[in-house]
């Protein structure tokens, strides 16, 4: 029987856990991180926000199934050894297996500790509400809306996400008013961010210490992250892979009052929450260690709920930093993913100068040198 969610002693943890990316042997660290971050922080409730898998994987090619099924185990475990609930929705690369979301959720469904939400119509389970009860578990006080956000259009574009999503989240909200007495207080989560992910970066010249180079729409723009972000520890190393084209997502979630903000991975570099139109619009750092990554500043994000005042929360990240004195269980992988581009329109336009070979021999160069120098 599924464990109703609620508030202990006044207070609910939630932790975010996004862009593991992991083949079909995961990588040591992946495993590392997710168990010595549940330690420290205990959550109540974790949410897996896409890309579990690097479907485009050739270790997955044959047998697919029996091998997704065991990444997906060896992800989960730790969570199960401690009896943690998790939910999941996904990212543009999960069903680049050839396993359907609704498969894989499936196998997700089998696992100890599956929390299922109200779901989207249709067969779309990455995409669902789920509410948080008080202490006593009598009512529901707070609410997740959890969105499957897609991947690529036929141009090669992230799409945004779909309009009949955004009329469910409509309905679902009005249920929840309707049902609850007041519109709940809310955080929204999915993988790939929105346009408006822009509006909260700051235009800079080309060479600016920290910018990124946009690509798409912003093709040869160049962003900064805010003064304050950056005081504050945040991070941001490469642009927002974010659709060119708007639905109207974020006019949807700003319109009660009640959504208090939504986070994303999709971009593994960045780490932020910045506020803007009332919400706070934020950004997890990936966790998987067999794709690109910052380093030992991979991590996880907490949110911190109290139950005296749901109008607000608090929120940071724990890295592998924070948590051991890293080494790196694949030294010269690491090397290579800490240092690759991140991005294939990266990629294409280092090639023709021959930066791409030579920076990747220069860095297999000097993974060999760390490994020797270990030994």
């Amino acid at each position: 029987m599924q464990e109703t969610l609620h508030f202990k002693n006044g207070s609910f943890t939630l932790m975010q856990i996004t862009d593991t990316q992991e083949n079909h042997t995961v990588n040591p660290d992946t495993v590392k991180l997710i168990s010595l971050a549940l330690d420290r922080v205990k959550p109540d409730l974790v949410v897996f926000t896409g890309d579990q898998l690097k479907g485009y994987s050739a270790t997955f090619k044959g047998d697919t199934l029996r091998k997704i099924s065991r990444t997906i185990a060896d992800l989960l475990r730790p969570l199960e050894e401690r009896k943690i609930p998790f939910c999941v929705t996904f990212g543009n690369h999960d069903n680049n297996c050839g396993v359907s979301n609704a498969r894989q959720a499936e196998i997700y469904v089998s696992h100890a500790g599956y929390v299922a939400g109200t779901p989207h119509e249709g067969n779309d389970p990455g995409t669902f509400t789920l509410q948080i009860k008080d202490s006593l578990g009598k009512r529901d006080v707070f609410n997740l809306y959890v969105f499957d956000s897609g991947g690529k259009g036929p141009d090669g574009v992230y799409q945004p996400l779909t309009p009949d999503r955004i009329a469910w989240f409509r309905r679902e909200r009005d249920r929840l008013c309707a049902a609850n007495g007041a519109y709940l207080p809310s955080l929204a989560f999915q993988h790939i961010p929105l346009p408006e992910y822009f509006d909260i970066l700051r235009r800079a010249e080309k060479g600016t210490k920290g910018a990124v180079e946009a690509f798409y729409k912003h093709e040869g723009e160049y962003y900064v992250l805010p003064e304050d972000a950056i005081a504050r520890g945040d991070f941001m190393y490469e642009s927002p892979a974010a659709p060119d084209d708007n639905t109207g997502e974020l006019d949807a979630l700003t319109e009660k009052g009640d959504v208090l903000g939504l986070y994303v991975g999709h971009d593994h570099i960045n780490s932020f929450s910045i506020p803007y139109r009332g919400i706070q619009l934020g950004y997890t750092q990936g966790c998987g260690f067999h794709t690109y990554g910052p380093g030992g500043k991979r991590g996880v994000r907490v949110f911190k709920l109290r139950e005296d005042d749901l109008s607000t929360f608090e929120t940071y990240t724990v890295t592998m930093d924070d948590l051991c004195a890293y080494q790196p269980a694949k030294p010269v992988t690491e090397f290579v993913l800490t240092h690759m581009p991140s991005s294939p329109r990266q990629v294409m336009k280092y090639v023709p100068h021959g930066i791409l070979i030579t920076g990747a021999a220069a860095a297999l160069s000097i993974g060999a040198s760390l490994m020797k120098k270990k030994k």
